[in-house]
């Protein structure tokens, strides 16, 4: 008889707690095989396809397009061992561990590769009745990571088909249990791992088991002590989070209506401003995905990296024609990112210090030994970070195609975790924007940016004759932990000696 198994969504690495569902690419009832890709996702760091470990038939999907998922949260449920459609719930239980690594690959990522099974995690369930009503003491179906099958917590959101999850008990596991009964309240029992909520003046504990709920009311500022949640046993959920912050905006609102008016003869106040007028009748757009990814890491640079920012205008005439010169020789272009990236990379080799990372914990200045020089790269869903691998190691041919490729995966929406994370230096070309400078802000935790400008004609006095050349701004934004400012002017200097004069490189080839 098939097996009915469930499929979470998977530890994408890098941090992520959460996903948000682009498209479905297996409807109910398809037939699946073992590592096929059944959804695509948008992560904080890319979009990415999640592969199913098990072969069988869809029997339920979890979550519409456009539904955000946290970790650990049912995907689909597929009846292993099934040529048709299975209900759910159909199968006897879930099989031993031996026969659902037999029809599992252990798969959790396209290109990730195998690995050995999650260990089984510890399951605690209260001896008390949880709502009135008595605890479950049946064995819960797990999944390929040791996950709980019924243990999702309220409604499935989005889910599509399949038998509804009213009036399931939850299953309390070693991430949120209740507590015991002698326990004080407002207080976890001894043994409690990672409760973030306690009891309210409502019978029953109140829970949070999604991050991205605790992580949704820790930035509004919502106590979760006071929400009364509308999940099983008093389960609190992102709606009711949501409920609570538009309850307060409203109150905020009669607030100031309730105001008496003020006298015609009085000051007139300055404009509204902040969350408390704005957000109330302004669009609100949500930070998340590639977008939320980008304003944290930008506002946590802000908030630890001393930043300092130099330029230096440079005359770049002699450098576009030695572009010239070797695209008109034959052979692969050349693309003037490229010249630009070798003069980094030959640059940083002078000047390590801004080729390093700041470690907080242990007060040290890390300088890396390879550079993986990171480039920014604007496409539809926002600004993106791609990074080249050993940029040291590369030619100006190497570098050109490997900015190509990462840049066609960008506008594709393609790029992995892995290939926009682990950089030790920016590239940052805004110049085809059409500005010419700019004060790069530092993509923490790195230690600098160089930052360059459009390459226009300009009047320039060279070989003392006034001429029109072609002339860029280059802007170094660094880290004032890691180095003086002689030692940023000595590394921008050296960057606009190459551009005057490209043969200044050939002495570091």
């Amino acid at each position: 008889m098939a097996q009915v198994l469930e499929f979470r969504l998977p530890d994408l690495g890098e941090g992520l707690t959460e996903a948000e569902i682009v498209r479905w690419l297996v409807d109910v009832g398809d037939v699946v095989a073992v590592d096929q890709p059944v959804v695509e996702v948008e992560t904080a760091k890319a979009m990415v396809e999640v592969p199913c470990p098990y072969a069988g038939v869809v029997t339920q999907r979890f979550g519409d397009e456009g539904a955000e998922l946290p970790v650990g949260a049912p995907l689909l449920t597929v009846a292993v061992g099934a040529t048709e459609p299975v209900p759910d719930g159909s199968a006897e239980g879930a099989g031993t561990a031996a026969s659902r690594e037999a029809e599992s690959s252990g798969n959790v990522l396209v290109g990730y590769g195998t690995g050995a099974p999650a260990a089984r995690r510890r399951r605690v369930r209260p001896s008390a009745p949880i709502g009135g009503r008595s605890a479950p003491t049946g064995d819960a179906r797990t999944a390929s990571g040791g996950g709980p099958v019924a243990s999702a917590p309220g409604p499935v959101p989005g889910g599509t088909s399949g038998a509804s999850t009213a009036g399931r008990e939850p299953v309390w596991d070693s991430a949120v249990e209740s507590p015991a009964p002698d326990a004080p309240r407002g207080t976890p029992a001894q043994g409690d791992v990672g409760l973030e909520a306690v009891p309210s003046a409502h019978e029953g504990p109140v829970a949070v088991i999604s991050p991205l709920v605790r992580r949704l009311a820790r930035d509004n500022g919502v106590d979760l002590r006071a929400l009364r949640g509308s999940g099983p046993d008093g389960l609190v959920l992102r709606v009711d989070v949501e409920h609570a912050v538009r309850a307060r905006a409203g109150a905020a609102e009669q607030h100031v209506a309730a105001q008496p008016p003020v006298p015609a003869t009085a000051a007139k106040p300055a404009p509204a401003t902040g969350a408390a007028h704005g957000a109330a009748t302004g669009e609100r757009i949500p930070l998340r995905g590639v977008r939320g990814a980008v304003a944290e890491k930008l506002s946590r640079s802000r908030r630890e990296i001393p930043d300092a920012t130099c330029w230096v205008d440079a005359d770049a005439t002699e450098l576009m024609a030695a572009r010239g010169a070797m695209n008109a020789a034959g052979g692969p272009k050349i693309s003037l990112l490229a010249l630009l990236a070798r003069i980094c990379t030959a640059a940083l080799a002078r000047h390590p210090e801004l080729n390093s990372t700041v470690d907080l914990e242990t007060r040290e200045i890390v300088r890396l030994p390879g550079i993986h020089l990171g480039f920014a790269a604007q496409t539809d869903r926002g600004l993106v970070v791609p990074v080249v691998r050993d940029a040291q190691d590369r030619t100006a041919e190497s570098l050109t195609e490997e900015f190509a490729r990462l840049t066609d995966k960008a506008r594709q929406g393609s790029l992995t975790p892995a290939d926009l994370t682990g950089g030790t230096f920016t590239l940052n070309n805004y110049g085809v924007f059409g500005v010419d400078g700019s004060t790069p802000i530092i993509n923490h935790p790195e230690a600098a940016m160089l930052g360059v400008g459009r390459i226009v004609p300009k009047p320039w006095v060279h070989e003392g004759q006034l001429a029109v050349r072609q002339v860029v701004q280059l802007s170094l934004t660094f880290d004032h932990r890691v180095c003086d400012g002689g030692t940023a002017g000595g590394f921008l200097r050296y960057v606009a000696d190459c551009v005057e004069q490209p043969a200044v490189l050939l002495r570091t080839l």
